[in-house]
């Protein structure tokens, strides 16, 4: 539909939205299944719009979207539509054309685009991984000339992957291992890589921690990337030297905090700042920093990707970011994470120890992948490893081989596939055989892919990925139910 609208269900949750709705909400504000759809209004009207939405026959009326972050909120007229079966199809019309939206929506794209591309070139390095490591394995000490070339073609590809996390990390669909992380431990850490160098500068670093013990739930390796990456952007800013400031405190609160790029919702957060005493940032420029490929260092090798990727892992690890700068006075990047106050046992992995042996009945590993250089290589890999394997290059070829008779030991998928995915796939799968194990592999982070699939027992590979990983994943015993 060219116009924006929500399907809900009998209970007024939402069910799905089309793409005019969710440009017009903004990259900011994903909008998922099971929400309830008051949500979709700005926040002072929800109360209102749940009362109007709990009356099926209600008139139509007006009302105003829920803006993207930092924009200003859309005025629409919506009105409601029963369908036959209990849903019913909520339509929003007359948005208020804007700049900022066709922004957000602009923004959104090179999301898309951005995760597209990765997704693709992860396809390839898989592949450049995969046939160097099998071909360096056959060279062996035979011939060294050969096995030192196919090292440097390993680490060129390692050097792309690097170059996809980025990507993945602007487009909010990296693959993160969060965990707790004592916070103050994790900044006095950074803070003796950056003082040896910092000094030789002439910038001087300052550390001011709050009360220990502060926890936030993230992956640690990206918080390390995150505040690398400010401390290295704030002594680019200070050429003559200076004071970088790393700090971390807590904030609540009440009302939304407006900001650049993020508006930071009410609540309990802790903070960590990076502070610098460089020359600033103009104000023409402050809303565009976290632009992708958006650079004022073009001549020294800028990328535009550093803060654009530091926005996306800080937003993908559910927290916000506020840059506060005025010319000459230096800048303040204010990282926010939702407090952690209790230990989350469901969100950190699984101890090793938990799991049990496999059970499951004896068969070939069903192997599904619409790639034939990936399939392939996958294939050699496994039967290397000594496993029985069975191809099919879709979903629908591999549920014809259940027909036919085919009881797999194991499934291994690729997700992004024409037709049926993969994850629609593995539960196709497993209400035939509930027991059977599943790996599922993608270029997509596991965030992006479904949520809920640890829940299902469903396992997960990120590409790149060696055979040598792909092996050892398939070999990893089934969780105990």
């Amino acid at each position: 539909m060219p116009e924006a609208a929500a399907l809900l269900d009998a209970g007024g949750m939402v069910r799905a939205v089309n793409t005019p709705l969710q440009a017009a909400l903004g990259p900011t504000q994903p909008v998922r299944p099971g929400w309830p759809a008051e949500r979709i209004f700005a926040p002072a009207l929800r109360a209102e719009m749940a009362d109007w939405l709990a009356q099926p026959g209600a008139a139509p009326r007006e009302s105003r979207l829920a803006a993207p972050q930092g924009m200003p909120e859309a005025p629409v007229a919506i009105r409601r539509i029963t369908l036959p079966r209990g849903d019913s199809l909520l339509l929003l019309q007359d948005l208020t054309p804007r700049q900022a939206a066709a922004e957000a929506d602009r923004l959104q794209t090179l999301g898309t685009l951005a995760g597209g591309i990765a997704h693709d070139f992860n396809n390839l390095l898989t592949v450049v991984l995969g046939a160097s490591e099998d071909a360096q394995r056959l060279a062996g000490a035979a011939d060294p000339v050969l096995a030192a070339e196919l090292t440097q073609i390993r680490q060129a590809a390692g050097r792309g992957a690097l170059l996809v996390k980025q990507l993945l990390a602007y487009a909010r669909q990296q693959v993160l291992a969060p965990r707790l992380v004592p916070l103050n431990e994790a900044v006095e850490g950074i803070a003796s890589l950056l003082r040896g160098s910092g000094q030789r500068q002439g910038v001087a670093l300052e550390v001011a921690l709050d009360e220990a013990g502060r926890m936030v739930l993230i992956d640690p390796s990206q918080l390390d990337r995150v505040v690398m990456n400010l401390a290295m952007n704030a002594r680019q800013a200070m050429p003559q030297g200076g004071r970088l400031r790393l700090s971390t405190g807590r904030l609540v609160l009440l009302s939304p905090l407006p900001g650049v790029p993020d508006t930071v919702p009410p609540g309990r957060w802790t903070v960590l700042e990076v502070t610098d005493t460089g020359g600033g940032i103009p104000p023409e420029v402050l809303p565009r920093i976290f632009e992708p490929f958006f650079t004022t260092r073009p001549e020294r090798g800028g990328t535009g990707l550093g803060l654009a990727t530091v926005h996306g892992i800080v937003r993908q690890s559910g927290g916000f970011m506020v840059v506060e700068s005025q010319p000459g006075q230096g800048a303040c990047f204010r990282i926010l994470l939702p407090r952690v106050d209790e230990p989350i046992a469901d969100s950190l992995p699984a101890a090793p120890a938990s799991a049990q042996p496999a059970c499951h009945p004896a068969g070939p590993i069903l192997l599904v992948d619409d790639e034939a250089p990936l399939r392939r290589l996958a294939e050699r890999a496994l039967r290397r490893a000594g496993h029985d394997v069975v191809v099919a290059e879709d979903a629908e070829t591999a549920l014809a081989l259940l027909e036919e008779g085919l009881v797999p030991g194991h499934l291994v998928s690729d997700v992004a596939m024409p037709g049926m995915d993969g994850v629609a796939l593995a539960r196709a799968m497993r209400a035939r055989l509930p027991r059977l194990p599943v790996l599922l592999v993608s270029g997509y982070a596991h965030a992006a892919v479904d949520g809920g699939l640890e829940e299902d027992g469903i396992r997960f590979l990120a590409k790149p990925y060696g055979p040598a990983e792909l092996v050892a994943a398939v070999g990893e015993p089934v969780p105990a139910e």
